[in-house]
């Protein structure tokens, strides 16, 4: 059966039993003088909670470490990060942000106050990496505030008191603070989220609740940075059409659309005093919760077994996109997937609460499937936020003292870069299919965009850990002249990067050959391959 964009939850024929020498090639079709929507660079997004080692070891090692930082941030987790092009950095949370009291963070570090995170094992919080820290980490790196304000246990007056803080003018009382403390411009927030899974550790809200008090905060939490928003508009929007803040409402996290229902109707009638420009959507790869699933030496089933579970995003996507297009057809609110990921078993002789896991070839093909699903759907989703950046579930990185790796995740990301602001190509392809026991999923999945620098860019999934796949891909409307590309595979479904082997899996460049105008390339098993085409 034909599967038209990729990874469709259909009914698929089992796979060919030949040998891979006698498979015929899968035929890819790109339209390469097509046109569709923008891949919104925010779809590559990042999310950095106070959980475990993900601030403090991961991203704050404090200015006076023997391991290379500059002011307390550690140089070799910056270098990386800044390779990934990260556009948004989603902080402080997460659970942990409706427990954050933004004052216990800001001043001379020892005044500050010590807490216990309550959400995350009752360690104790230092609040040594706090707002401008926070600020300085995303210079660093090159990224945009994702700021979550606490609206569980925090108030709408802690909420505006703290964006006056990041953005009012230094001749405010609140910007004459953020000066003292080392930073007279104000900040750029350039999204902000009006609370975090209100549904449950948020709030546990009913959803008509929530948007009684997700009002007051889209009212009151205003973005006071005028270079900002080109206008002191008190909606907090920009007629001058500069860079306005974007306030996120909390939406599902599951397929129940009450949530989605009621922010949306409450949208659709909103006027000049409050709105919202995104919904938030929460979905994890994990099987079922508990999570059981382990992040180290798993087998086959595990593999197939999460690769199907990721594919319910699909049905996420389509399910909750339906009832804003009923409020919203044009498109105008985008779905915010602000957390997702592969959330595993915690590493044995971790600490509970910490969500310590490894990463695996097995991840970086689920990261793929995601990202190629979100692509799919980027005239709505249009930013998103992997769970997390470091130390933490899916993350990019791994530290441990001075010792650094990069993840699968990482170099999967990294090889993503160039679809970010690309323009989507229509595609079509045979998806096939991969079968383990009762469980059967598409085989092949393929995404196509034109980048920023003109080629034409595409992305190859193969599924079946255990053999290759024969490319053949037509790009009508262009000639492709020459073809390049890198493969990120493995010899093993649960191949990890390890302290002592940092590069088993790693991109590596693979054989792409222009055949009047056609490329052909063979996908090794379990692999993404990525393919830049010269016109």
């Amino acid at each position: 059966m034909k599967a038209r964009f990729g990874m469709a939850a259909i009914a698929l024929a089992t796979v060919c039993s030949a040998a891979p020498a006698q498979q015929a090639a899968v035929k890819v079709t790109v339209t390469g003088n097509g046109t569709g929507p923008r891949i919104d660079r925010n779809i590559f997004g990042q999310f950095a909670e106070n959980l475990g080692s993900g601030i403090y070891g991961g991203i704050w090692v404090g200015d006076h470490s023997p391991i290379p930082n500059v002011r307390g941030i550690r140089s070799d987790v910056v270098g990386a990060l800044r390779a990934l092009k990260v556009p948004s950095v989603r902080w402080p949370g997460g659970c942990f942000a409706d427990e954050y009291h933004w004052r216990d963070g800001i001043g001379p570090r020892a005044k500050r106050a010590v807490t216990v995170n309550g959400s995350w094992g009752n360690a104790l919080e230092k609040n040594d990496f706090g707002t401008d820290e926070f600020f300085d980490f995303l210079d660093q790196i090159g990224s945009g505030a994702y700021i979550s304000v606490n609206m569980g246990s925090g108030s709408v007056k802690e909420a505006a008191d703290w964006m006056a803080y990041m953005t009012a003018d230094p001749g405010t009382t609140a910007g004459a603070e953020r000066a003292a403390n080392g930073h007279r411009a104000p900040y750029r927030v350039k999204f902000l989220g009006i609370g975090n899974e209100s549904w449950s550790c948020g709030g546990a809200y009913k959803p008509d609740y929530y948007v009684d008090e997700m009002k007051r905060y889209a009212r009151f939490a205003r973005n006071l940075n005028i270079e900002q928003n080109g206008t002191d508009n008190p909606a907090g929007g920009s007629v001058a059409g500069t860079d306005p803040m974007r306030r996120i409402a909390v939406g599902p996290g599951s397929p129940n659309t009450d949530y989605t229902e009621a922010v949306m109707r409450a949208w659709k009638g909103h006027d000049w005093a409050w709105s919202i420009e995104g919904l938030s959507m929460h979905n994890y790869t994990w099987v079922a919760w508990p999570p059981k699933y382990a992040s180290t030496g798993f087998g086959e089933r595990e593999y197939a077994t999460l690769v199907k579970d990721t594919l319910k995003m699909e049905d996420m996507i389509r399910i909750h996109s339906a009832v804003m297009d009923t409020y919203d057809p044009e498109k105008r609110v985008p779905l915010v997937i602000d957390e997702w990921g592969v959330w595993l078993e915690k590493l044995p002789g971790s600490r509970d609460g910490f969500l310590h896991q490894q990463n695996s070839i097995r991840d970086a093909i689920i990261a793929s499937i995601n990202l190629n699903m979100f692509t799919r759907h980027a005239d709505r989703v249009r930013m998103t936020a992997i769970a997390q950046m470091v130390n933490v579930l899916q993350a990019m990185i791994l530290t441990d003292g001075p010792k650094m790796i990069l993840t699968p995740t990482y170099h999967l990301f990294k090889m993503y870069v160039p679809f970010q602001d690309a323009t989507r190509l229509p595609i079509s392809f045979d998806a096939g299919s991969y079968r383990f026991g009762d469980v059967t999923v598409p085989r092949i999945d393929a995404i196509a965009a034109r980048g920023t620098d003109g080629k034409v860019w595409i992305a190859l999934t193969n599924v079946d850990p255990n053999q290759p796949a024969r490319i053949d891909v037509q790009i009508d409307g262009v000639r492709g002249r020459s073809a390049s590309g890198t493969v990120l595979t493995a010899d093993r479904v649960d191949a990890i990067n390890s302290y002592e082997h940092p590069d088993s899996v790693v991109p590596r460049p693979i054989t792409a050959r222009v055949d009047q105008g056609r490329v052909q390339v063979t996908l090794p098993s379990k692999s993404v391959a990525v393919i830049s085409v010269e016109p």
